[in-house]
């Protein structure tokens, strides 16, 4: 028999309304928990464009209820590839289609962010019991045996049985429960654009989603909206980013520095906006990120790097394990601990992944001769790399 946690009545407090904090209180809303989360922003949305979700990932939307809404909204690429950006030479791929949905038990797909954000809110608003409030920044927190007291930026507070800091990569709530400073500048820079597929030129990967990698650079590129757009993504990293620079790369500099790439690639730049970039950071791993009645979820536990697609994904698997810990472990205070404990060493092992594969994708010189020999001599279509990560979790 199932066991209830000792706060069955109390209001658990979300700080942040994006992918992760939405799909916690869906999580908890589904467990008959009262939820309320605060949102900083005056409005709920999701900044950015696309995301790519493992099979691990489906598994975590089908567990909230929302999967099925993905076949109208997401794309399911033919393959993961991988080009070198200079010569363009393919060195690798993993097909993506029956075989490896039998293996894994899911699909892979790409959807915008602001699509996935839209089916967790439209979810969870059809959820009893959940208050969603917009311009509600948490400023600060007390705690004590019983619950939470949360102050918010305009003076506002708000009791609850328990907090959720779901607030991102600068999170407030962080800062209280760890005190480790700012995140780690990674010296890269993130250049994205969506365009209609009948404006792009060349069409050959149109259905996959492709890595072109070179040295301190790379590009990615895969369809979004059922198919209709082409997300692209170009990535620099240089030691100025690395130690602070803060003026914009321009129009003129990212031509210089993608210069040496095939013509393709020189092309797909163009599909990127240049006026808006996103500087990157991550940290490396760190636990004590539950404490008492408050605790931490997605970017504000653990921020990655994009190299493998996995931030939101491992956001989504915080969301169901937390919900399962609170509604299977008797006390409260336990079950965050133990959620912590589950999340840990994955969600560690992704952070320090993606860090040895930013070093592959940019690999130069000799180490670039390196990496493609040894890239296009491993088994095509293997998934050794990464049958841990989408083998999934089971709650």
């Amino acid at each position: 028999m199932e066991t209830r946690s000792d706060t069955t009545s109390g209001e658990f407090i979300i700080a942040g309304g994006g992918i992760g904090g939405i799909a916690t209180a869906l999580a908890l809303a589904r467990q008959g928990r009262k939820v309320r989360v605060l949102e900083r922003a005056a409005e709920l949305g999701e900044i950015g464009y696309g995301l790519q979700l493992g099979p691990n990932a489906y598994r975590m939307l089908e567990h909230l209820g929302v999967a099925d809404q993905l076949k109208d909204r997401a794309f399911f690429p033919n393959n993961l590839v991988m080009i070198d950006a200079i010569d363009g030479r393919e060195l690798t791929r993993m097909a993506l289609g029956s075989d490896f949905q039998a293996k894994f038990g899911y699909p892979y797909s790409v959807i915008h962010r602001s699509d996935l954000h839209q089916m967790l809110l439209d979810a969870v608003r059809d959820m009893p019991g959940v208050s969603i409030e917009t311009s509600k920044g948490v400023q600060s927190f007390t705690q004590n045996a019983d619950g939470v007291e949360v102050t918010c930026e305009d003076g506002s507070v708000y009791h609850g049985t328990a907090l959720v800091g779901a607030d991102g990569l600068k999170s407030r709530v962080r800062a209280t429960l760890l005190d480790d400073g700012a995140p780690r500048v990674a010296g890269q820079v993130a250049y994205r654009g969506v365009v209609p597929m009948e404006e792009i030129t060349d069409t050959t990967h149109a259905d996959d989603v492709v890595l072109w990698v070179g040295p301190n650079l790379h590009m990615v590129q895969y369809r979004l909206r059922g198919g209709k757009v082409m997300n692209n993504v170009a990535v620099v990293e240089n030691d100025d980013l690395r130690l602070g620079r803060t003026e914009t790369i321009g129009p003129d500099e990212m031509e210089r520095i993608f210069a040496p790439c095939t013509e393709n690639v020189r092309k797909n730049l163009g599909y990127v906006r240049k006026d808006r970039n996103w500087v990157l950071y991550d940290r490396d791993p760190k636990a004590g990120w539950s404490q008492g009645r408050a605790t931490l979820l997605g970017d504000a536990a653990h921020p990655t790097l994009q190299y493998m697609a996995q931030g939101a994904c491992m956001a989504l698997e915080d969301a169901a394990v937390l919900a399962h810990k609170i509604t299977t472990v008797p006390s409260l205070d336990q079950a965050l601990l133990d959620y912590e404990h589950a999340r840990y060493l994955r969600t560690g092992r992704i952070q320090l992944t993606s860090r040895f594969f930013c070093g592959i994708c940019h690999a130069g010189g000799g180490a670039r001769d390196v990496r493609n020999s040894l890239v296009e001599n491993r088994p095509k279509n293997s998934t050794f790399e990464i049958d841990w990560l989408y083998s999934g979790i089971v709650l």
